[in-house]
Formats: structure tokens, sequence, C-alpha cells
């Protein structure tokens, strides 16, 4: 072996010897017999340097995975005794071997396992168990090949094709015939032989049992002697949550119910009576998560045997288990509400699930009524944030707690279902109790208490968010909380916890406003001040810019009263910070976004007339337009990158901000009824002249391309004049990137307008496609990733705008290019229906071809074009299904077939096939015209014809000729 690149595989190696290892890797990868080498490494022992010995693990492992199948009888032979002779030696080296190289090795005798068990090593545990015995350092071994031999048949993570899997669960079934009693017996040996010994040896096999257990005959572990070295284990501090585990896997196998319930009964008999159910006696708060689990596994498997015992009829002993399940339930609850939220979490599948069976039934029972409250009031107590949250700088900690909330949500939902008034009645008094002293009240069960007023919406659901109508004592009790929460002064507490529960409340609950209106006032205020869009903390300002967002959007008719006002209020919060100026903004530019939009909503949806709302906008919009034109201005004198950038940064977000203001107008409140055409045309002459600015291009091309995609939507024609000019700035130096997003606009332009356009679409219809033509025969190195990608979405964006133009019935806008240019654009369509494995490019060419002889196909189309349908078209019909790359396992390349076949149906309907017929169910002929394509076409898949004919046929009765008519 090459000791110079070995010397690579040391952690600490310098770069250029860890290059050089890589290469030795992949040098002994490819080489027919390298792997001879590092197998008599390990069999002899030449090497003392762990990462070696790994290295060659990993050099077995490739030639077991990739090349076996190569190797002749004598060199598998050899494999087998290498890993032998390495096993056999660890029996007597003075340490064992790393953990690393021992999970490497465990990994390697499985491979060779699934490769060769069902064939040439049946005895492949016999063997292995032969080898290592009862010895410590064997038994590890043979365990760690144990979990490596399941992980590669049963774990659902590692990805295995169709044969893989039939192979996989050919050797299981194998394995239970020939040796899984033997394992079984080996693993209890193993248990018996260490369990006061060796608590590392225990676990492993505690592990391997409950892996096995899913999959292999229950009876051989759930089992007398099994059971209660289980239960003994669980009285062992170093064993008993691996125990724990195993019971569960045992719990969870699936079985008759009757059998179950008998099992999961004794079971819990059992861990009852060694007290294990004292849960407030026990402070190991890492097994009683696993004992959670357990306790969570037999509640589950008790309710599974219930549902199928009811499905089946049998009512006794369904009524037993429901009887076993009840009783199970004050356990349940004391792991619920522990102060631990992993072994509350562990619990809350049994409750989900137990409320479920609640819910099915027609009468509750006394005690059935009081584990539902007493669920309920442990999942308040639970929602509480604990004292340590850091609500300032939330990490990995707060996140589990975020996610741990959202399973609680759930059982509240469930609870509703279960007793909405029971629910509705809880929330009232924890909230009424709360609200009543929220001054003295720790901010945490303020929280909790709004919070759970929030819940109540989707706990409570009802069509469009209609609380306060309906159901009299529901709308009352909860337009009575509503009522508490606005009134009661709540708003200011000095939390944002608090703070954010109260605005997001307020927004989930808007429709009460329309119910009881005299509150918007002191709403809108705590919104506007201190409290909200002018607290101290970033991240309420950031949430209250959103909230008061959709609150003035849902009660814009509510708010006419109040619009000057408020447009006043926010007007320092609307500034665009210049990058000089040093000022800190209370809001981000996305936050302002959402202020922006606000204020458009309040001037558009006002009872003003057309002028006043003319003038509103205009006081909006003008100190953005100045602010624009002085900044442009100092872009194009500043020297230094990072100013430009920053200045480049201030201006797209003024033409964002303007921008979101549009979006207020609707089909009812237009630009033009609310007399608004001119501040935006106004607006649009400002930003137009940033496209002619040749720094920071990217991005002040983008802000203003936005800008003219809502122009056209909210201006419609008035946005025309300023088209030609934009697209001509547009089109110069741009890369890819920029006229894919370039390209869109035409469409949105052609589309929209249609004949209003073509002067102008004709006069920019070369230029657009040299461009791209430019940008697409730009060399690229081969494995670039990036820039293949780039021009693949290029392609297909060229290929949509022509697609737009043909659909919109503006064909003379290509016929009027020139004969030449006009063929060379149907070149490449040709080539995109053809050339390019890109079945959503394809299916486009193939809309357009199918449109042009729609279109041209007739007396008066284009001279030349039907000659160019029989030598271009109705090849590539053919030539498209029958490359290689055409994968009709790929759902887009299914409907460009179709594309392909209603392109056939076209020219058959527009023009005399008298050079063909496309029979319906003739394949020969439809092969033989394949053959006249082209030599390539030769070899033409046999599944293929019949998809082809199917997609050509697909609603064409009466269409295309048949057999006996041709």
């Amino acid at each position: 072996m090459d000791e110079q690149a070995l010397l690579g595989l040391n952690p600490n190696a310098d770069s250029d010897f860890r290059q050089r290892a890589l290469a030795y890797f992949e040098q002994l990868k490819i080489s027919p017999d390298a792997w001879q080498v590092c197998a008599e490494a390990l069999a002899q022992r030449t090497y003392s340097d762990d990462h070696i010995k790994f290295f060659c693990f990993q050099v077995l492992e490739h030639q077991v995975k990739y090349k076996y199948s190569e190797l002749t009888t004598v060199q598998q032979q050899l494999i087998r005794e290498t890993l032998i002779s390495w096993l056999q030696a660890q029996m007597l080296n003075p340490q064992p071997e790393k953990t690393f190289i021992r999970n490497k090795a465990a990994q390697v005798f499985a491979l060779l396992f699934v490769t060769e068990y069902l064939t040439k090593w049946p005895k492949f545990f016999f063997d292995i168990l032969s080898v290592v015995d009862l010895n410590p350092r064997g038994v590890d071994l043979y365990l760690r090949i144990l979990m490596a031999i399941d992980s590669e048949l049963v774990d659902r993570d590692v990805v295995h094709t169709s044969e893989e899997a039939r192979r996989n669960t050919l050797i299981k079934d194998t394995m239970r015939e020939q040796c899984i009693p033997n394992l079984v017996e080996s693993w209890y040996q193993i248990l018996q032989n260490y369990q006061y010994t060796n608590s590392e040896v225990t676990c492993q096999c505690l592990e391997v049992v409950g892996a096995y257990v899913s999959w292999i005959d229950l009876s051989l572990i759930a089992n007398d002697r099994f059971i209660n070295m289980l239960l003994g284990h669980m009285s062992i501090e170093v064993l008993r949550e691996e125990a724990c585990d195993c019971l569960f896997e045992i719990v969870n196998k699936g079985m008759d119910p009757v059998d179950k319930m008998k099992l999961v009964e004794s079971l819990c008999r059992v861990l009852q009576s060694a007290g294990f159910f004292s849960i407030d006696q026990e402070e190991d708060v890492d097994f009683l998560a696993r004992f959670s689990k357990l306790v969570n596994g037999m509640g589950q498997s008790l309710i599974v045997s219930w549902t199928k015992l009811i499905k089946n009829g049998d009512i006794k002993n369904a009524q037993e288990a429901l009887q076993a399940i009840e009783t199970k339930v004050a356990l349940m609850l004391q792991l619920l509400v522990h102060e631990d939220d992993d072994i509350s979490s562990n619990i809350i599948g049994f409750c989900y699930d137990y409320l479920h069976i609640l819910k099915q039934l027609t009468v509750l029972s006394d005690q059935q009524k009081a584990n539902v409250e007493a669920i309920m009031l442990a999942v308040m107590k639970k929602l509480t944030y604990d004292e340590e949250y850091n609500f300032e700088n939330e990490g990995e900690d707060e996140a589990m707690f975020v996610e741990y909330r959202k399973q609680l949500k759930l059982l509240l939902d469930r609870l509703a279902q279960v007793s909405p008034e029971l629910l509705l009645a809880s929330v009232r008094r924890v909230f009424s109790s709360t609200l009543q002293n929220w001054q003295t009240t720790r901010f945490m069960e303020v929280e909790v208490a709004i919070r759970l007023l929030y819940m109540l919406a989707e706990a409570l659901p009802v069509s469009h968010g209609a609380h306060f109508s309906g159901d009299v004592s529901k709308a009352s009790a909860l337009q009575d909380m509503m009522r508490t929460l606005v009134t009661s002064g709540v708003s200011s507490y000095q939390h944002t916890s608090v703070t954010l529960e109260f605005f997001e409340t307020v927004v989930r609950y808007e429709k009460f406003f329309t119910v009881e209106p005299q509150h918007i006032p002191c709403v809108l205020m705590a919104f506007l001040d201190h409290r909200g869009l002018r607290h101290s903390s970033a991240k309420v300002r950031s949430r209250t810019a959103y909230l008061f967002s959709r609150f003035v959007k849902s009660l814009n008719k509510q708010m006419n009263p109040f619009i000057e006002d408020i447009l006043n209020r926010i007007q320092d919060l609307l500034e665009l910070s210049p990058p000089e100026n040093g000022y800190q903004s209370l809001l981000s530019s996305d936050d302002q976004l959402f202020i922006y939009e606000t204020a458009g909503v309040l001037i558009v949806n006002s009872e003003y007339p057309a002028e006043r709302k003319q003038a509103l906008m205009r006081n909006l919009l003008t100190p953005l337009m100045e602010k624009f034109k002085i900044l442009l201005e100092k872009l194009m004198l500043a020297q230094d990158e990072e100013r430009q950038a920053s200045l480049a940064d201030c201006l797209n977000h003024a033409v964002g901000f303007a921008s979101r203001t549009s979006k207020a107008f609707s089909n009812k409140q237009t630009v033009k009824q609310c007399g608004c055409s001119e501040v935006y045309l106004d607006c649009l002459q400002t930003f137009l002249p940033a496209l002619s600015c040749p720094l920071q291009k990217d991005i002040l091309r983008s802000g203003v391309r936005t800008f003219l995609h809502r122009m056209i939507i909210c201006l419609e024609e008035e946005v025309l004049p300023f088209i030609p000019s934009a697209s001509e700035h547009m089109l110069k130096d741009c890369e890819a990137k920029d006229l894919q997003e370039f390209i869109p606009l035409i469409n949105q332009i052609t589309a929209k307008f249609k004949i209003q356009v073509s002067p102008f679409l004709q006069q920019m219809f070369m230029p657009l496609l040299h461009a791209i033509f430019e940008v697409l025969l730009r060399p690229a190195e081969e494995n670039d990733q990036s820039a293949a990608l780039e021009k693949q979405m290029l392609r297909r964006s060229y290929f949509a705008f022509l697609q737009t133009v043909t659909g919109s019935g503006m064909s003379e806008v290509i016929a009027n290019q020139g004969a030449e240019n006009v063929e060379r654009v149907l070149v490449t369509v040709i080539q995109g229906a053809v050339e390019y494995p890109d079945p959503i490019a394809q299916k486009t060419c193939f809309i357009i071809l199918s449109k042009l002889v729609e279109l041209w196909g007739g007396k008066d189309g284009p001279v030349g074009f039907a000659d160019f349908v029989y030598k271009h078209i109705v090849p590539a019909c053919f030539l498209a299904p029958l490359k290689q790359t055409f994968d009709l396992a790929d759902a887009q390349t299914v409907l460009a077939l179709s594309e392909c076949a209603v392109t056939l149906k076209t020219i058959h309907l527009k023009r005399t096939l008298k050079q063909m017929y496309i029979h319906r169910a003739d394949q020969e002929e439809l092969a033989l015209w394949a053959k006249l394509c082209g030599p390539r076409m030769c070899s033409v898949s046999s599944t293929r014809i019949p998809a082809f004919l199917a997609s050509s046929s697909r609603d064409n009765s009466g269409v295309l000729p048949s057999a006996s008519a041709a």
C-alpha cells in the first residue's frame, strides 16, 4: 500500500496529504485487485493505526456493495475468510477496537450477509456464533452485526429498490424458518450472563431484541422467561431505560386484539405491583420519559384492540378493553401534567386517542366526564411558558416548547369535539379570573389565558369566522371575553408574549368589531402607540405591522371615521430611510411594506370622493418620488461599491412601497374610479430612469419590472406608452436571469392587450430573440450546473414567449419578421421539441407547433410552411417520443406526448395528408413511418408505440382515418 498516501488518513494531516489519501481511495475502488491488499492487511493485522484499519474496511465495503458479482468464487471466499479471521483476532486482542471501526466492520458483515445468505453462506449466524461464543468482545461485535443487518433489511429510512425489497423479504422469511429461534436463544443467554456484570452488552442486546421483535414470531419473546427477565431489568438502574424501550417494541407488535389486551394487562399488573406507577416518587426524568413512552404504547395498543373488537362486533371483549383503558387514565394524567415536557409529550398520543374513543360514545359516565375535565386542566397548565423561556433569543429549547404547544393544541381541539360546552366554560372561567387581576398576575398566566381564547377560534370552528352569531350561548361567551380583553387594559402588560397574544387574538376575532364597533378606537390606538408599532421590541413591532394590515383590511368598512387620523399617525413609519442619515427606522423595509399596503387600503376603500382619494394617494407617494430622484442622482455619483449597493437597496424599497399601495385596488375600486391614475403615471415617470443607470442594474431592474407588472394590471392601456422605452433599456447588457424575469412582463402585456401591442411586439421581437440567442450561445464549463440550469430556464421562458404570442392570435408578429428569421424561429421550436431532454419545454414547443399549423396550415398560410410541416414538424412528432431521454414514467413527459399527438391531429385536420396516415391500431405502419424518419428510429420501444397511439387517438372519434377507411 502507498504509505505516503495513508498518512493523509490522519485527521491532523495537512490538506495535500488528505487529498492524496482521497485520490488513493478512489484508485483502490477502481482497481480490480487492490481490495485484496486491504483484506490481507486486516487479516494479518499489518497496521495498528485506527484510521488505516477503517480505510481498509471502507475499501472492502465498496467491493462488497458495488463489485461483488464481478469477483471469482475464490475471491468471494477470500472476503469471507478475511472477515472471520478478523473476528477471531478480536477475541485475543488485549484492547477492543475503537467503536467506529467495530461499527464499520459490522456494516461490511451485514452487506456480505444480504449478498450471500440465500446462496453461499446459509450458516452465516452459526459461523459467527461459533467464533464469538460468550466472549464479551465477540458478543459486542455479534450484536453490532445484528443491528447492521436489521438496518439493511428493515430500516425504512434506507431507500431500497423493488428488487432489494423482494430480496429482503425473502431473507427474513428464510431467517424465520432457519435461524431466528437460535438467535433468540443466544439473546437470552447473553442477557442472562451479562445482566449484572456488563451493562453495555446487556443494553446492546435489549436494543437488538427491540429491533427484531417487529418482524419475528412474538411468542419467542413474549413468554414468561423473557418477560420476567425484562421486568427484572426494569429494576436495575443502568438497564431500565433500554428495558423500557424493549417492552415498548413488544407492546407495539401487531397481534390479535384479545391477546394484545391480555399481554398489556399482565405487564401493567407486574409494573404496578413493582411500584412503577408511583410517578411522584421517581426522580430520574430520563427513565420517566422512556416509561411515559411505554405507557403511551400500552394505552394506544389497548385502544387499537378496542377499535378492532368494536368493528368485529365483539362487544364483551370490547367492554373489557375499554375498562382496561379507563384504568390507565389516572397514570396517563400524572404523566401528562408532569413538569418535564418530554415526559408529558410522550403520553399525548394515548391521551388524544382516548378522547377519540369518548367522542364515539353516545353517553359519558361521570368518571369519563371527570377525566375530560382533568385533561382540559392539564392542557391549560402545560400550555404555560416556563420562567426560563428566552423570548429575545429563542434557541433549540424554545423551539421544542413551541412544537410541544402545537401538540397540546391538537388535544384542545379534540377536547372541543368531545365536550365543546365544557371547554368553553373552562376557558371562560380561567380567562375571566386571570384578566380581573392581570396587573398582579405573572406574565405566563396572563399570556396563556389570552392564548386559550385565541385557540377557541379553531377548536370551535364556524363558517367564515362568524363566532358572534348563531349559537347564542357560545356567541355570548366569546363576545363577553373579547369585550373583557379590549377593555381591561391588558394590552399595556409589560411583556412581549402578552402583547403579541393580545394583537393576535384581536385580529383572529375581527368579526367582534362589526358587532361592537365602539371598541375599534381603543384597539387602533394600541396598534399605533408604544404597545404596538412603537413598542421597544423589534419583534413586536414587526409582527404588529403585519397584524395591523390584516385588521384594517378585514374591517375596512368600519375604518372611514379614522382614516386621516391613522394616516397622520403612521406618517413617520412611512419614511424612506436613506443609508447616510444614520437614523434607525422603527420598522424594517419588509415591515414598511405592510404599512404602505394598509395606507393604500384605507385610502382606496374610504367613502371619500375620487378627488380626495387622489389627494391622499399623492400625499402618500410624493415623498417616495422625491426621495427616489435624490437617491438616484447620488447613486450615479457614488464611487464606493458598498455605498452603491445600499443606495440601490433604498431605491428598490421605494419602488416596492409604491407597488405595494396598488394592491388595495380591485375590480370594484379601480385606479381610474379612485382618480389615482395620474399619481401612478407620475411614479412610472419617476422610476423608469433607473433602468438607464449603469450601476447596480440587477436590483434596480428587478424593482422597476415588478412595478410595471402591477401597473399593467392597475393602469391598463395607460401604461402602454412607457413599455417600449422600458423594454429597450431592460434588453441592454442582460444576463440569463434578466431575460427570464423580463419575458413574463412581455407575456403579460401580450396576453392582456393582444392586437393593441402588435406594432410594439413586431418591433422588439427580433431584438429580444437576439438577446436570448446571444446568452444561450455563450460558452460555459462542462460541469457548471448553475449555468446549465440558467440556460434551461431561459429556453423555457423563450418558448413560453412564443406560446403566448401564438396563443394570443398574433402569429403575424412572427410572420412579419422576414422569411429567414421566421425559419430560424421555427427551427428553434423543432429543436426544443426534439433535441433538448426537457419535457416541460417539449410540451410548450408542441403547443406552439400545433397552434402554428392551425393558423398557417391552410391555403392562406405563409409560402413554404406546408413543406416545413412535412419536412420538420411531422418527423419531430416521431423523433421526440422515440428519444431514449423521453421517459414515459415522468408525468411531464406524458403531457408532452399528448401535445405531440395533438399536433399530428391538427396537421391531419388542416391538410390532406397524401404522404401518410396514422392508423389507430396499426402499429406496423407506424413503425414503418418511424423508420422513414431516419435510421435512429429503427429500434422502437414496444411500449412507446401503444402509448403514442393512445395519446394521438384520445377524444378523436371520427377524426383520424380508421384502417378500413384508409
